[in-house]
């Protein structure tokens, strides 16, 4: 593969990945069909996000964030590796749906997660803001240790929900009334 035509191969990943990521994003605001911030807030709730506003409020902005980054070459390799970290967050909602998209499974976070991962490995090409710039792909120890950041990130979320899901359970058992 020439260096052109695997520039060209990045753009059209790009900018068919960030615009669609960006999409998502804007969704969670009740933008292009989406279901709006409170109805996204209460299903980050029922998942175990809490507060589930401004939770779903991040998501939405780091979504449309780094789907234009992206889209723009812009940041590539924070914007990928967020876009990584926010993906791993979504596939932890949507395991438990199974693996497709029809059934709200985890095809769909899966398929953004590895394309984030891609645009981190690889840099954005020459047809991209970045190379403008003059920044291209990262060292490869720089990217397991961006990698690595992105993990303990997941991991402190999904960490923090585990705690509050924990809380939730308790304080409804001891609402509950003993059966004699």
């Amino acid at each position: 593969m020439t260096g052109t035509s695997a520039d060209l191969g990045l753009l059209a990943l790009r900018l068919v990945f960030g615009l669609y990521l960006a999409g998502h994003g804007l969704q969670k605001f009740g933008l292009l069909g989406g279901p709006g911030l409170t109805a996204t807030s209460q299903a980050f709730e029922r998942g175990g996000f809490r507060p589930g506003r401004p939770m779903a409020a991040v998501a939405a902005i780091l979504e449309t964030g780094c789907g234009l980054a992206l889209a723009a070459g812009l940041a590539t390799p924070a914007a990928a590796a967020t876009a990584v970290g926010v993906m791993l967050v979504a596939c932890s909602l949507h395991v438990p749906n199974g693996l497709w998209e029809s059934r709200k499974g985890v095809e769909l976070p899966v398929l953004f997660a590895a394309a984030a991962l891609g645009l981190l490995f690889t840099g954005p090409g020459r047809v991209s803001a970045d190379h403008l710039a003059g920044i291209g792909a990262l060292d490869l120890r720089v990217t397991f240790l961006l990698l690595a950041v992105v993990v303990v990130g997941v991991a402190a979320t999904l960490a923090r929900r585990a705690a509050h899901q924990r809380a939730a359970a308790a304080g409804s058992r001891e609402e509950r009334p003993a059966n004699s």
